[in-house]
């Protein structure tokens, strides 16, 4: 059994005066004592039981192999979970099975961060307060905090790779943003401005006790900061309830000298991002994942045109007007037809698995807008600059899933942890393979160090070799990095339009 030490905090608990500000690292292990013993409470959502969430939660765990000494220097990787930016917690995600594989030993470490309005405030007054995108600011103090003591663990400050899946893939993104972010970390595997989400931050401020006659003033920090827990969670829950797009709460256009002082896609044409090598990649049918397209609905024609307009409206940058918005999304309903057999999931014919037609259609959009796009802009204008880098499609099917799912958003996560339930032989050699490549990247900047399991060779994403690695465990093997490619080059083509700013 792999010793771990969990729950430590690395920040002081963001309550009171420090709720809705930037974290405040904590002092030095040295200086308190603490149960390290279980995993801390998750920050505040409605997705679990009271006794489970709270305020006090910005806690990192550290998972390190058996007989580790406080000399041993070795590598760590450093995990951001997912969950669309307002659920989710680093209890979910146990590293003892990565760390137990590791070819080359290796330190795991994750950590909680704030979400939802707690995490990413939107609106002029949080601007105002530079109080925007305050959860990439855990993500900063607990990289910080592993510069700091990870030495203790026996782990080596100077190799630390980031990875994380979904929104901790895009947090982990948006750092990348910042050439300085090389200082911290080696290795990454892998919108809107406030003001346009307002509404969002006005619905959460109604919904807190004591402070909804606030709700669309400029004031209303003082009052959150004054108010308990309960209330700040009635406010939560409110706003949850009112979401007007699928993100209100996830990273923002900040300004100068914050995360994110432009569009991605504007900071990538200047060549302004961190130029250390990183793993990006995307499952199959991203799109059919049930919070992006309930499979419920009656997906008309017009109700995909108002679901892509309604994620992408009004435009992120004045020099988009609303016609040229329309004439994206015209081009984009001429592109994927309403053809069963063109949609998502990808390669089941005609069948709709008793769904609304334009379901598939509309997965393959969504899919691609958010995802696959965006994951082929970020490599290809990495490795046109000459980062090192590697790209993956993942395809491993999912028969425990109802079918119309496919491999859906988040399935390779149990991959990469070894913990595959009901697990066939084809997914337990995936799984192993899996491991192997991302321990072998983290602790030599490539996945083929020719430890661990015998795989099939990675090759490098170069703009001569556009290829990926199609991680399947019947068939893992390169394949070209085109598919539906007339599509996505009409996507990329107008980044603005559709104002990239999510990457995987």
């Amino acid at each position: 059994m792999n010793p771990c030490f969990l729950g430590i905090p690395y920040a002081e608990p963001p309550l009171g005066a420090l709720r809705l500000q930037r974290p405040v690292l904590k002092a030095s292990l040295n200086t308190t004592e603490f149960n390290a013993s279980n995993f801390g409470l998750s920050c505040l959502q409605n997705d679990l039981p009271p006794s489970e969430i709270s305020e006090d939660c910005l806690t990192i765990n550290v998972f390190r192999p058996s007989g580790t000494t406080s000399n041993a220097s070795l590598p760590v990787m450093f995990w951001t979970f997912g969950g669309g930016f307002y659920v989710g917690s680093s209890i979910q995600y146990n590293g003892s099975a990565i760390v137990a594989q590791s070819g080359t030993p290796i330190i795991y470490v994750n950590f909680n961060y704030r979400l939802g309005p707690l995490g990413f405030p939107q609106g002029q007054e949080a601007a105002d307060h530079k109080a925007l995108n305050l959860a990439l600011s855990d993500q900063i103090a607990a990289l910080t905090w592993v510069q700091e003591n990870i030495g203790a663990f026996g782990g080596d400050k100077n190799k630390v790779t980031i990875f994380g899946e979904s929104a901790g893939a895009m947090m982990t993104a948006v750092q990348l943003l910042n050439p300085d972010i090389s200082k911290i970390c080696t290795s990454s595997s892998l919108t809107y401005g406030p003001l346009h989400r307002q509404v969002d931050w006005d619905n959460f401020v109604a919904g807190v006790p004591g402070c909804e006659n606030l709700s669309s003033t400029d004031t209303t920090f003082e009052c959150l900061r004054s108010v308990n827990t309960t209330a700040i969670f009635d406010g939560l829950v409110v706003a949850q309830n009112e979401f007007t797009e699928q993100f209100p709460w996830s990273p923002t256009i900040d300004g100068l000298g914050g995360f994110m002082h432009e569009l991605p896609s504007l900071l990538f044409a200047k060549g302004i991002f961190a130029k250390i090598p990183f793993i990006t990649g995307t499952n199959l049918d991203e799109g059919t994942y049930s919070f992006f397209t309930p499979p419920t609905d009656n997906y008309t024609t017009e109700l995909i045109e108002s679901i892509v307009i309604a994620n992408y409206s009004p435009p992120a940058v004045k020099s988009v007007s609303e016609s040229q918005l329309k004439k994206a999304v015209g081009g984009i309903l001429e592109l994927y037809p309403d053809n069963p057999a063109l949609g998502s999931p990808f390669n089941t014919g005609n069948d709709t698995f008793g769904l609304s037609p334009g379901f598939k259609r509309v997965s393959a959009i969504i899919g691609d807008l958010f995802f696959h796009s965006q994951r082929r802009l970020w490599i290809q204008t990495a490795s046109n600059a000459g980062v090192k880098t590697f790209g993956y499609l993942f395809t491993q099917p999912q028969p425990e899933n109802p079918p119309y799912l496919g491999v859906t958003h988040t399935s390779e996560v149990p991959y990469v942890y070894g913990g595959v339930e009901n697990a066939t032989e084809s997914d337990s050699v995936l799984s192993t393979a899996m491991i192997d490549y991302w321990v072998s990247f983290a602790t030599s900047l490539d996945p083929n160090d020719g430890k661990g399991a015998p795989r099939p060779t990675w090759e490098q994403y170069t703009p001569q070799n556009q290829v990926l690695i199609q991680l399947n465990g019947d068939n893992t093997t390169l394949i070209p990095d085109d598919y539906r490619k007339e599509q996505i080059d009409f996507i990329n083509s107008m980044p603005l339009t559709f104002h990239h700013r999510r990457s995987l």
